[in-house]
């Protein structure tokens, strides 16, 4: 069962580094672009993966065409796609060794969220890091 605790979501938050962020924009019209900015401003460093922005930079970090290219260790998949078209990003996570998946407000992927979690990671869905971080007053990244 995905995470739907507030003492998981916030233990999870607080033991996360390294965030990659599925369908990162570079348009600051995209909700995508803000909580990518407000992430690094909490001190998480963000990978943003976007196969049609591949090479370009979003908030200083290159854009990414695929998660197996990231090359470091992957704490957390932040998922900004259609929940269709979710469960292909989790079959990435799980074969980066993400240690957990975060689908974005308005993705709900059932199938999706049981093969990450028979894969042994954390998953939470529909729910936005933005608004749960300063609710649940995680604190900053060291």
């Amino acid at each position: 069962m995905p995470l739907t605790r507030d003492k998981d979501i916030a233990e999870l938050l607080a033991s996360t580094r390294t965030i990659a962020m599925i369908g990162a924009s570079d348009r600051p019209d995209r909700p995508s672009y803000g909580v990518m900015k407000f992430l690094q401003d909490h001190g998480y460093r963000v990978f943003p993966v976007n196969p049609q922005i591949t090479g370009e930079h979003v908030h200083g970090e290159y854009v990414w065409r695929e998660l197996a290219q990231i090359g470091e260790p992957i704490d957390m998949v932040d998922i900004f796609r259609r929940p269709h078209a979710a469960g292909e990003a989790v079959d990435e996570a799980i074969a980066a060794g993400a240690k957990s998946v975060w689908m974005q407000i308005g993705v709900v992927n059932d199938e999706a969220a049981a093969r990450a979690e028979a894969a042994g990671l954390k998953v939470v869905m529909n729910r936005c890091p933005k608004i749960d971080i300063p609710r649940l007053r995680v604190p900053r990244v060291a």
